[in-house]
C-alpha cells in the first residue's frame, strides 16, 4: 500500500505539536485516519497543487507490519517540520531549531535516541544520522525524527513502534542498532525495552564502532547532549580505562592504553596535532593520544574504528567480550541510555 500526500500545513511548529497530540486519531482506522486528517485541515494531494512526497504523508499499514499493527489501517502522520542541509551541518542545526521550539513548549521529551541505520519497520535512515525525540502517550506518541529533507514531525500508536523495536532485541549480532534513552516519568510507566546483542568478532566490533562513531557527534548534537563515554578492557591484570570518547558537537577521542609502540601508526596524534583536544583533557602529556575526529558529517568512522581495535588488542584485549563500555556513559541528563547499536557488554 502506498503512503498517501496531503498539502503541507502553515503554522508554527509549537502549535502544530499541540494540535497534534490533541488530535482524535480513532484507533488508527480507516474512519479514524480520515476523521484526524480533516480535523487537521489537511486536503489530500491532487495533480498541481504543490504538494510532493517531501510534504504531510499518511502511512498505511502494509504486509510486513500487520503483526504489529493489532487491526489499525494506518502507522503514522508525518509532517515536515523544517529542512535540513545541505550537508549534515545543516540538518543539525535544523533539527535542534525544532526541538529546542518543541521542548520550549512541550517540556522534556519522554524518549530520545538514534535508530541506526534500521528505522521503523525496518525501513532506512539518513546517512548522516537518525535521532528522535518523543513524548510518550498511552495510546498516541507525538516523535520529531530525522528525515531525508529535514526534521519530521510524526504522530503514531504508540504500541506498534514499540512492539517492532522490542522485537529486535533477539541477541543476534547487529539486530538492533542505534541508542535508546528513557526519563523516568509517568509517561514511560510499562515501557518495554528490547534486550541487548554481544559482539562475537572483532570485525563485528569494527563495524558497530565504525557505524556509531561515524553519526555520533551529528546526533548527539542534533539531541543537544554532551558525554564523555570511557572503554575499558580486561587485560588478564584487571580492566584498566583504555580510550575515553568525548561526544557533542565534535567527536575527540583519547587513548590511556598502557602501550605507546606503533600508537602513531595506528592512527593516534599529539596534542599538537589535536590541539582542540585540550577541552576536554587540560595535560598534554596525560593522555598522550589523541584524535580531533570532527564535527558532524566529518569523522570516518571506519578508521577511528579500526584505530580503537587495533590499540586495544596490542594492549592485551583478547577477546570481543574483554572490551567494555562504562555503565557511566549511560546516564545522560534525566535520561538512562542503552547503546544497542555497540554489542559491548558494561562494566
Amino acid at each position: 500500500m502506498l503512503e498517501e500526500h496531503f498539502t503541507p500545513v502553515d503554522e508554527p511548529l509549537a502549535g502544530l505539536a499541540r494540535r497534534l497530540l490533541a488530535a482524535r486519531t480513532g484507533g488508527w482506522t480507516e474512519d479514524g485516519a480520515r476523521a484526524l486528517v480533516d480535523g487537521l485541515g489537511l486536503r489530500r494531494a491532487g495533480p498541481g497543487d504543490g504538494a510532493s512526497p517531501d510534504g504531510p504523508r499518511l502511512r498505511p499499514v502494509g504486509p510486513s507490519e500487520r503483526r504489529y499493527a493489532e487491526g489499525r489501517a494506518h502507522l503514522e502522520l508525518a509532517v515536515p517540520a523544517g529542512r535540513g542541509g545541505p550537508d549534515a551541518a545543516g540538518h543539525v542545526l535544523a533539527f535542534g531549531r525544532a526541538r529546542t521550539e518543541l521542548t520550549d513548549e512541550l517540556g522534556e521529551a519522554s524518549v530520545i535516541g538514534s535508530y541506526g541505520s534500521l528505522g521503523p519497520y525496518y525501513g532506512p535512515t539518513p546517512a548522516w544520522g537518525a535521532p528522535f525525540l518523543r513524548w510518550r502517550g498511552p495510546h498516541d506518541t507525538l516523535e520529531l525524527r530525522a528525515g531525508r529533507r529535514g526534521p519530521e514531525l510524526v504522530l503514531r500508536p504508540t504500541a506498534p513502534l514499540e512492539d517492532w523495536y522490542l522485537g529486535l532485541g533477539h541477541g543476534e549480532e547487529n539486530a538492533i542498532g542505534g541508542f535508546l534513552g528513557t526519563r523516568r516519568a509517568p509517561s514511560t510507566a510499562g515501557m518495554s525495552l528490547p534486550g541487548r546483542w554481544s559482539a562475537r568478532s572483532w570485525e563485528t566490533v569494527t563495524g558497530a564502532l565504525a557505524a556509531f562513531l561515524t553519526t555520533l557527534p551529528a546526533e548527539f548534537a542534533a539531541l543537544g547532549i554532551a558525554k564523555v563515554m570511557r572503554l575499558y578492557g580486561r587485560t588478564g591484570g584487571g580492566a584498566p580505562r583504555l580510550f575515553d570518547i568525548d561526544a557533542d558537537s565534535r567527536l575527540m577521542l583519547a587513548s590511556f592504553a598502557d602501550h605507546d609502540a606503533d600508537a602513531a601508526a595506528a592512527g593516534w596524534g599529539t596534542v599538537a596535532e589535536h590541539p582542540g583536544t585540550r577541552e576536554t583533557w587540560a595535560d598534554d602529556h596525560e593522555p598522550r593520544w589523541r584524535l580531533d575526529a570532527g564535527g558532524p558529517g566529518e569523522p570516518d568512522g571506519r578508521a577511528l574504528a579500526g584505530t580503537l581495535v587495533a590499540t586495544a588488542r596490542a594492549a592485551g584485549v583478547a577477546t570481543p567480550g574483554d572490551l567494555l563500555l562504562g555503565s557511566e556513559a549511560e546516564d545522560i541528563g534525566p535520561y538512562r541510555v542503552t547503546f544497542h547499536g555497540l554489542g559491548l557488554a558494561t562494566v
